[in-house]
């Protein structure tokens, strides 16, 4: 294998098919805050963090009062939203808590921090903050050692106040 991808190479977004626009964008507009960028008639939505064209597309074009996948099924495990510090992550957890939304895990993973949560369709959303590089754990041969052990949620939350 020759070939190795641009190390800038970033994703750009994400694109789901959900049931319902609107209770969709309940979740990820009134309590992520992401900003709507376009609706694409009544079928579709695109919405960004800073303005960008979009980092997450909305559908109903083939899932329209659909259910979810079934578990233990192929499919997205989770998209994963990286907030700048950690202070965002503990607002985000914030605007979770009041919402009433549930977490369905809360790591460390020694190089981030991640809640874990479902959106009102089964797919999973990861929301994380990674820790500066300089602090990542790194095994005797230079290789990163991720771990998942618990993170402490009401540490994070109090950082929010």
């Amino acid at each position: 294998m020759d070939y190795i991808i641009p190390e800038q190479t970033r994703i750009g977004h994400v694109h789901l098919k959900v049931a319902d626009i609107e209770r969709s964008l309940k979740f990820y507009r009134d309590i992520l805050g992401f900003q709507v960028m376009q609706y694409y008639g009544s079928s579709a939505v695109f919405i960004s963090a800073g303005g960008y064209h979009h980092h997450i597309g909305l559908n109903t074009w083939y899932s329209k009062n659909g259910s979810p996948p079934p578990p233990h099924s192929t499919g997205l495990f989770h998209t994963a939203i990286l907030y700048p510090t950690r202070r965002d992550l503990a607002g985000a957890l914030k605007r979770l808590v009041i919402a009433g939304y549930p977490l369905t895990g809360a790591s460390d993973h020694g190089v981030s921090h991640a809640l874990y949560l479902d959106d009102p369709d089964g797919n999973g959303v990861e929301l994380y903050w990674d820790k500066p590089r300089e602090e990542w754990p790194i095994d005797e041969e230079g290789g990163i050692v991720m771990v998942t052990e618990s993170l402490d949620v009401n540490e994070l939350l109090r950082l929010a106040d």
